[in-house]
């Protein structure tokens, strides 16, 4: 199934079924008002989701509307949570390098998580809002999922079962404020903004052999103002999967039906660190961090710049045919002014 949020005038929107093209979306209200109520009643509702979802893909759904993505919210307008690991542990050598420090050898067995501001996420065409350039506004594109109620101390079987949606994500770093937050020992707060997730969210059996080991391997494509940026592949260098990350959030504590789960920045070894842009033949980057280390590794220093008010970010995946899976994040940087 593919399922989306479109705007509405409560903070949660309305759950509609987008068709496998992107081309119709449904109404759902006598199924389930909002995502969130789905999830919480996943077993009951989704047997009868699929079947509204089928006659739509077939033309047969009375009620059926053109879709059109910029209407969207995230799929879920605010979470009870949002944890977002760092799977990717290409992403961090490099952090480390471009310092000289070492990777401690637990980030290889224990992966590395922090806790996300969920309250208020914003839509997948929405702006990317910041006061000041200074603080140094990085994309970070990434996969994501949603899951079911997680036991406490699930194992990773478990945690496999539970993954009811997958989707994509931007989730904004303000990367020049990361260093005094960390330095406090407390972890993320101010330097993380407001994350966009994709207009729509699949479950996994509509991803087919792409969605294997609870992993998504498929390249996930970047654009930043309208020339190509990154296409990593996703089910590449990825030391956990999302079946290790849910289990690794559950550890301690049960999570809800609801919360949501990320990858972390993808990022793929580049064999020649000269070509590891797409210009040079090589993937590209998902965050703008990331080409920094690069610059840093390479010639003792950034020369790339962060974010500036007025650039575009895109981020989409799409299939072997090159249809859109989860259509598309399109995001302009804006200066932020308080709302009338």
């Amino acid at each position: 199934m593919k399922l989306a949020t479109l705007k509405n005038a409560s903070r949660d929107g309305a759950l509609v079924l987008v068709s496998r093209d992107l081309r119709q979306y449904l109404p759902v209200p006598a199924i389930a008002a909002t995502l969130q109520a789905a999830l919480d009643n996943w077993d009951a509702i989704a047997p009868q989701l699929e079947l509204a979802y089928a006659s739509l893909n077939v033309g047969q759904a009375p009620g059926a509307q053109p879709f059109d993505q910029a209407l969207c919210h995230s799929p879920l307008p605010r979470a009870y949570q949002w944890a977002d690991g760092s799977a990717y542990i290409n992403h961090v050598e490099l952090v480390r390098k471009a310092r000289n420090a070492e990777v401690p050898a637990s980030f290889y067995t224990d992966p590395l998580m922090y806790q996300g501001g969920s309250d208020s996420f914003i839509g997948p065409r929405d702006p990317v809002f910041a006061l000041s350039e200074e603080w140094g506004i990085d994309l970070e594109a990434e996969v994501a999922v949603i899951i079911g109620d997680v036991a406490m101390g699930a194992s990773v079987a478990d945690a496999a079962q539970a993954i009811r949606l997958v989707m994509l994500v931007n989730d904004v770093s303000l990367r020049n404020l990361i260093p005094g937050e960390l330095a406090k020992g407390f972890g993320f707060f101010q330097s993380k903004a407001a994350s966009a997730f994709s207009p729509v969210a699949v479950t996994p059996d509509e991803l087919g052999g792409d969605w294997r080991d609870t992993k998504l391997h498929l390249p996930l494509l970047v654009q930043l103002n309208g020339q190509p940026f990154g296409k990593p592949n996703a089910g590449e260098d990825m030391t956990f999967n999302f079946a290790q990350l849910v289990a690794h959030a559950a550890k301690t504590r049960e999570l809800a039906a609801g919360t949501i789960i990320g990858s972390g920045t993808v990022s793929n070894k580049q064999g020649n660190l000269f070509g590891s842009s797409i210009g040079n033949g090589g993937v590209g980057y998902c965050c703008l961090a990331e080409v920094r280390m690069y610059e840093t590794i390479e010639s003792g220093a950034p020369q790339t710049a962060y974010l500036k008010f007025g650039d575009r970010v895109r981020i989409e995946m799409v299939d072997a045919g090159g249809a859109s899976i989860f259509g598309a994040i399109d995001q302009a940087v804006t200066r932020y002014r308080e709302k009338a």
